[in-house]
């Protein structure tokens, strides 16, 4: 295929790449978009279910090009799919309130996308799958590693196991089970863990934990950018490989957590309730030797991405804040 010509890496065979992002306007496709820019053509499609305009910075760039589209449009997904040389699906419905809002929604957006594409890759084509590493479950006894079955606990869990599974089982696509996301993007998320800690202690200087000794993985949102670009550069040679992709110093409890950003945020207090459960029960710790092994580590710890995000909560309101959460029926973007 032809191309923009720049130097750079990502390029398949010296061939300049096209690249396919569904969900691309979403909170981890809007950084993606940006790293992938600097060396090749991004095609992204998305429905802009919040009517954001995370990506419209971009529209000067004669390598991006945005596509206003849902993903279960069969038609629509299989011409795109066919003209471009590596697929990211990362549109989907995300999280356990909005999966279980709507189940077939999230069935056909998380799982039927997937399908769809892998259905009609050729063998030229590459595919790389964002996974929650939430299918992990309920697990302390050691550390969960890529050999491990998965036991995913909630209707998101299970709709992005079936996905991995279908990818690894019908094509030689690289999987990637991702810790729970922190940092900034220009497509905000608050409903993420470091991130609705970080917001609810600057502005409520205080912060009520359900089971606080439930035990989690993280990872920073520009580290997971980086892993998809190093990937893409060796697909030949880590493809059809699953990897856990996580910070190996920071499987930590959500009191532990809330200590870590109290450093920077004094004069703040925890209280502990037993009235109520947590609906997401994940709680384990994670692996993360083998993406390790291959020579790419993250650049970002969870300080950075603490303080990160203090700065950027200048610039959002509490009025405002419901506008950064994935809490509707619809929510599309990872």
């Amino acid at each position: 295929m032809g191309g923009i010509k720049k130097l750079g890496a990502s390029r398949i065979g010296g061939i300049f790449m096209h690249i396919l992002i569904t969900g691309g306007a979403g909170y981890l496709g809007s950084v993606m978009t940006r790293k992938l820019l600097k060396y090749t053509n991004v095609t992204v499609i998305d429905n802009l279910m919040y009517n954001q305009t995370s990506l419209v910075d971009l529209c000067g760039k004669e390598n991006f090009n945005f596509i206003y589209g849902d993903v279960r449009d069969y038609r629509l997904l299989l011409n795109q799919v066919q003209k471009h040389d590596v697929i990211i699906p990362l549109a989907g419905i995300v999280g356990f309130p909005s999966c279980e809002k709507n189940k077939q929604l999230a069935t056909d957006v998380n799982f039927n996308q997937i399908k769809n594409i892998v259905d009609n890759l050729h063998s030229d084509q590459r595919i790389l799958f964002p996974n929650t590493n939430s299918g992990y479950g309920s697990r302390t006894d050691r550390m969960s590693n890529e050999t491990d079955k998965l036991t995913p606990i909630s209707h998101y869990g299970v709709t992005k196991c079936d996905a991995e599974n279908y990818i690894t089982e019908n094509s030689d696509g690289i999987v990637f089970r991702l810790a729970t996301v922190f940092g900034t993007s220009s497509r905000m998320r608050l409903d993420l863990l470091v991130n609705e800690f970080v917001y609810k202690l600057l502005t409520d200087k205080y912060i009520t934990l359900f089971e606080h000794e439930f035990v989690r993985n993280f990872i920073h949102i520009q580290d997971i950018a980086s892993v998809f670009n190093f990937m893409i550069d060796n697909f030949i040679t880590y493809k059809g490989e699953i990897y856990n992709v996580g910070l190996s110093n920071t499987n930590i409890n959500k009191k532990q957590l809330v200590e870590r950003i109290q450093k920077y945020i004094p004069d703040t207090s925890i209280t502990y309730s037993d009235y109520y459960e947590d609906p997401d029960k994940r709680d384990y710790t994670v692996s993360n030797e083998k993406i390790e092994s291959t020579g790419w580590k993250p650049k970002y710890s969870l300080d950075d991405g603490i303080k990160e995000l203090i700065k950027a909560y200048q610039m959002i309101v509490p009025q405002e804040s419901s506008h950064y959460r994935n809490a509707f029926p619809m929510s599309y973007g990872v």
